[in-house]
């Protein structure tokens, strides 16, 4: 007989996600386990300055927080909890959820899942965590756990780990781990698979989108799954949040990490009904050799100062603002290690607003000195008050200056990292290493970065182009869905559209060239397209633009959340045929 569905569900996508969303999840419908992701590259940064304040602490308290509210309620209900809120302090996470279910009078099993921590190895990082996967998740539900806690675990563990629990999955079912990772890649960002951050979200009655529920997937025992939402709840579920969640910081074809190597170009969805697509046909490979370790270290000190130019002449203005900082900074002998401008021109001509009348010139600082960011910044800033341009004025006055981090990544061999999890018993049980061990010199990025894999095979045809016919230009983005993120200091741009046509133009028309003329910030960039024709979807993985990563603040927008919106507003010539 084949077993039912395992019902996996999401309650947070990020550190300082709806806190609701723990009870909604639980009351609204029916759930095998639920999953909560807390960590991310920058989430690591914040737990490591809170554990140098308590090395008591190092973990998301909100998740206590929101136990509390609901352990009575998972365990009425027959819910298992899974999270990786364990973040630099899986252990003491672990004991502080005890002591919550003994003081409730809950008889709650807690385990949880450590080894990841490798700051011995690496003495100058604040934070230095191996991404492991889920197969310790897998011991400790086989074990009888309800709740389990982890520290740094991939994303899409939260649900391998209990899928291969569920159906008895071993190592090697690479195409069942394959789809439990597609599935959870899905969840991982919450409400980004409902609806959220959706490109086309235009097209849809706004009172849908006001609070969308958080996904589920319903994992079948060959790796298929359904992505759903509970019945009743806000948001919606098509191909196309699908989509846009599959693309998000999944970069190339082969999405590799330490489960399995899944590869993204053999996904294929289909709408199943009203909220329901399916995921089948994923394949996996070989989990690779190595694991990623993600470094999180103090770059320094950081500072700001947002200068407002209003009226005419805003690049004289601009210009006699910077001349006179930098000779102030010549004059003290304190010029920062790192200056940077950038002047963005939200004015208008004949603006009705003072506001829409005034451009922005930013002034960003960093040095290994905090007073070279601040005291030298501020009293620079501060003494052009009364004699620069004409309507001086900043949107704060700089103060101190702050410390800010730098990501970077760095691989280890996956058995030198000593996987464990540690049982309700108290037993510490070893996971083994597995992963396979190909030589060559290919790379390719997922969830645990850049990984050794087996090279990759000829990629598929392009489909053959559109017959030429006529065109007019058009925003992209009224035929392609875009979403963007990053990775640590590279930027990731996946593009879709919803037709064969569509694709059939995209494909041919957004090459590398294309998207540098598009988006002029990348031009001097590295930048590298995969295609996924199943998907109808163009994925771009753009080296370098943001700097040290989202830490360092290196631009405007330090995530690229809002890249993919920015070339969907970018003109193109577009067969009127699409249009």
């Amino acid at each position: 007989m084949t077993p039912a569905p395992l019902r996996i569900g999401n309650a947070s996508g990020f550190y300082g996600d709806r806190f609701d969303a723990m009870r909604e999840m639980l009351t609204d419908g029916p759930l095998d386990v639920l999953t909560g992701d807390y960590l991310a590259e920058l989430t690591m940064l914040i737990l490591g300055r809170d554990r140098l304040k308590d090395p008591g602490r190092g973990y998301a308290k909100t998740f206590l927080r929101q136990l509390e509210e609901c352990l009575g309620l998972a365990h009425e209900r027959g819910v298992r909890i899974v999270t990786n809120a364990g973040g630099l302090n899986p252990a003491g996470l672990a004991s502080a959820t005890r002591e919550l279910a003994e003081r409730l009078g809950i008889p709650a099993t807690v385990a949880y899942v450590t080894g990841d921590d490798l700051a011995a190895r690496h003495p100058t990082a604040l934070t230095a965590n191996a991404y492991l996967g889920g197969a310790g998740i897998t011991e400790c539900l086989r074990a009888g756990a309800d709740i389990v806690v982890t520290g740094r675990v991939t994303d899409a563990a939260l649900v391998t780990g209990p899928a291969a629990a569920h159906f008895g999955w071993s190592p090697e079912d690479h195409d069942r781990l394959a789809g439990a990772v597609v599935a959870g890649h899905v969840l991982e960002c919450g409400t980004q698979a409902t609806g959220g951050n959706y490109a086309f979200f235009a097209e849809r009655d706004p009172r849908e989108l006001r609070r969308p529920g958080f996904p589920l997937a319903e994992i079948h025992e060959d790796g298929s799954a359904v992505i759903t939402k509970h019945d009743g709840t806000g948001g919606f579920v098509d191909v196309g949040t699908v989509t846009a969640q599959l693309l998000y910081e999944t970069q190339g074809a082969r999405y590799a990490g330490p489960d399995v190597t899944a590869r993204l170009d053999t996904v294929r969805l289909a709408q199943e009904g009203r909220d329901r697509v399916r995921v089948s046909g994923v394949r996996g490979e070989a989990p690779p050799p190595t694991l990623k370790v993600g470094l999180n270290r103090l770059g320094g000190f950081r500072n700001e100062v947002v200068f407002v130019l209003t009226g005419l002449d805003i690049e004289a203005k601009a210009a006699l603002v910077r001349a006179q900082l930098e000779d102030a900074f010549g004059r003290g002998k304190c010029r920062p290690e790192a200056v940077t401008w950038d002047l963005s021109r939200t004015d208008r001509p004949d603006a009705a607003t003072e506001e829409t009348a005034s451009a922005l010139l930013r002034l960003v600082v960093r040095d290994a000195d905090a007073d070279a960011v601040g005291r030298a910044l501020s009293g620079a800033a501060i003494e052009l008050a009364l004699g620069s341009i004409p309507g001086f004025h900043v949107t704060a006055p700089p103060g101190k200056g702050a410390p800010y981090g730098v990501f970077e990544a760095a691989y280890v061999e996956r058995d030198e990292v000593p996987h464990v999890a540690v049982l309700p018993s108290g037993e510490r049980r070893p996971v083994a290493a597995g992963g396979a061990r190909e030589a060559n010199d290919s790379r390719a990025t997922g969830d645990t970065g850049d990984l050794p894999v087996p090279k990759a095979p000829t990629p598929p045809p392009l489909p053959p182009p559109l017959p030429p016919g006529p065109t007019r230009p058009a925003p992209l983005g009224l035929i392609a869905g875009a979403r963007s993120g990053d990775k640590g200091g590279d930027a990731n741009l996946g593009v879709w559209v919803r037709t064969d046509e569509a694709w059939r133009w995209l494909a041919h028309e957004l090459t590398v060239d294309k998207l540098r003329q598009l988006l002029p910030e990348t031009a001097d960039l590295t930048i590298t397209r995969h295609d996924l024709p199943n998907l109808r979807a163009l994925n771009f993985v753009v080296a370098g633009l943001l700097g040290e990563g989202v830490a360092a603040q290196a631009r405007f927008d330090p995530q690229a959340k809002g890249l993919g919106e920015w070339l969907r507003a970018r003109h193109l010539d577009i067969p009127e045929v699409l249009l």
